[in-house]
């Protein structure tokens, strides 16, 4: 899927603006297929209005329950069937629709398949995966196959071979594949968005996002192993949807802007391989045949000029950060370790800010400024939810938003707040960062993943019904 081709092989460059530059020099060529043909985009796709959501749930471990607890909270939804490797999951998650008074659920399991029972059935609308993400492309493609949609846990694909596939269906079968990046919810995050869209940082030049996450207290959860063993095995940014989603939303990706090439770095591996050692008894020379390094660093570079940085770390003892930042010409947004803005003073009207001498590029805003702030510019999509979102909870609530704004967009026949495309975008820094890695740190061509069809759409938008 890529050529390892060094597009120019001369030494030295131009300076910038002289019109010489080449963006492309040094840059390994990743493949776009073409569309097959018959085959049209899924950009702001509308599909019949649902009066009622038919859903049914494929892994019942660590995320499902609590998926199927928060749909019992959903208006004009009905969770028809259920499905896990283990009966004793199914049986347990039937106890929710039991305390809500719901009907039970058809039950599957006992089988590495059961899950295509499920898929086959035609009293679905959605299919909702929340098993480990080594098969999450292969289910996603077979559920959109027997004519459903489908909503996947992160990451929804690893390979950009599994990202084409996906692509590639959604498109032949026009229905909508749904990344469930939660984080796009929280509350700081679209505010923040808000008030980007709104012009409060000027224009926004840089992004970051992170996934800097301690797992040692957890790794003994994920069943047969899977996630140690795929940090293993592979290098690269393996979990980047968690920074990669704000910060491409604020900056507009396939939405007027595109992202043009990566370069990653990483440290050597030491914390997990010594805890393989300390608590797993593994012998030191297996234990550090470990692909991944402890802390991985992605640089993006978009046709516009602007830049993200992502990074991803679960095992250094540090504290729990995504990381969140926006960059613009008049103003900046933080969110980790502390929340807060900086702002040119102008950008903030006196009707919140009761002290402009607070107001500088070398300070946030005070807190009085910034809670008012938040207040004027709470998203509608918070002011419609909050209360409900945080009484329903799931990671303080942005999970009960992420479902509930999925069924009211299938049920308004409107375009769902994420595609197959952010999708794409979002999921390929696993593969990109690891040719990266694997090349010397090379630079490394971002497919364009909508075939063209990046700047068609003007600015990235919720859709609402009037």
């Amino acid at each position: 899927m890529f050529l390892l081709i060094l597009l120019s092989a001369c030494n030295g460059g131009s300076s910038r603006g002289s019109g010489k530059d080449d963006p492309h020099r040094y840059v390994i060529k990743t493949d776009v297929p073409a569309r097959p043909a018959g085959q049209k985009d899924v950009l702001g796709l509308v599909t019949p209005r649902l009066d009622t959501v038919r859903v049914g749930f494929i892994g019942l471990g660590m995320r499902g329950p609590g998926a199927v607890q928060r749909f019992t909270h959903i208006p004009g939804t009905k969770i028809v069937a259920l499905c896990d490797l283990h009966a004793d999951r199914v049986e347990e998650t039937q106890t929710i629709l039991d305390k809500a008074g719901l009907p039970r659920a058809a039950d599957y399991s006992g089988s590495e398949e059961a899950w295509k029972k499920l898929c086959d059935r035609d009293d679905i609308d959605l299919v909702y995966i929340a098993t480990d993400w080594k098969r999450h492309a292969e289910m996603m493609i077979y559920a959109m196959e027997q004519g459903k949609h489908v909503a996947c846990e992160v990451p929804a694909a690893m390979t950009l071979d599994e990202i084409w596939s996906v692509i590639n269906t959604a498109e032949k079968t026009q229905k909508h594949a749904m990344q469930l990046e939660n984080c796009v919810y929280d509350y700081f995050e679209l505010t923040t968005l808000n008030m980007a869209q709104q012009g409060l940082f000027g224009e926004v030049l840089h992004a970051e996002g992170a996934y800097i996450h301690n797992l040692r207290d957890f790794w003994g959860y994920y069943e047969g192993d899977w996630r140690m063993q795929y940090n293993k095995e592979f290098r690269g940014d393996v979990y980047a949807t968690h920074g990669m989603g704000p910060a491409a939303q604020v900056l507009d990706i396939h939405r007027g802007d595109k992202m043009n090439l990566l370069v990653s770095m990483d440290t050597k591996p030491v914390n997990i391989p010594e805890y393989l050692i300390e608590v797993r008894g593994m012998e030191r020379d297996s234990a550090y045949q470990f692909a991944n390094g402890q802390h991985t660093m992605t640089m993006i570079r978009t046709e516009k000029g602007k830049t993200i940085h992502i990074q991803h770390d679960v095992a250094s003892p540090r504290p729990y950060s995504r990381m969140y930042q926006v960059s613009g010409t008049k103003g900046f947004a933080n969110k980790y370790p502390n929340q807060g803005y900086a702002l040119e003073a102008e950008m903030v009207d006196e009707s919140v800010t009761p002290d402009h001498e607070n107001l500088n590029s070398h300070s946030y805003v005070s807190d009085e400024v910034k809670d008012a702030l938040m207040v004027k510019y709470k998203h509608r999509i918070h002011r419609e939810l909050e209360e409900k979102a945080k009484e329903v909870g799931g990671h303080g609530g942005m999970d009960f938003i992420m479902d509930y704004r999925l069924v009211y967009c299938l049920q308004n026949g409107l375009p769902l707040d994420m595609d197959v495309y952010d999708l794409a975008e979002w999921c390929s820094l696993a593969e990109l960062s690891r040719i990266s890695l694997e090349n010397n740190s090379a630079p490394v061509e971002v497919p364009d993943f909508t075939r063209g069809n990046w700047n068609r759409i003007q600015g990235y938008k919720h859709a609402f019904v009037e």
